[in-house]
């Protein structure tokens, strides 16, 4: 579980906490960590001001600190804070959220 961290992120930038990958296949094959997809979900542990827009109004991001996201394989910038990894991603990067 992602513990409270010290990032602000800028404008309409997402700090996301990565789950696990996959372990295991459907039909029960162990996977080692080479063989495993980079993880696509996370949970959203911060979440920026929001974009500036031309009219000077911060627009309103759609995620919120709590949110489950699918996000682009290759999308944000990989970080690490106290031996935690993280993504920084923009809210564009986001593909979808996960709902109940």
């Amino acid at each position: 579980m992602a513990k409270k961290i010290n990032l602000r992120p800028l404008d309409d930038r997402v700090v996301v906490h990565p789950l696990e990958a996959e372990e295991m296949t459907a039909g029960g094959i162990v996977l080692p960590d080479a063989a495993r997809e980079k993880p696509q979900r996370g949970k959203v542990v911060a979440v920026g001001v929001g974009k500036l827009l031309d009219s000077g109004n911060r627009g309103e991001l759609s995620v919120a600190v709590g949110d489950e996201v699918i996000y682009g394989k290759y999308g944000g910038s990989e970080v690490e804070v106290d031996g935690d990894e993280y993504k920084i991603l923009r809210e564009s990067d986001i593909l979808a959220k996960v709902t109940a």
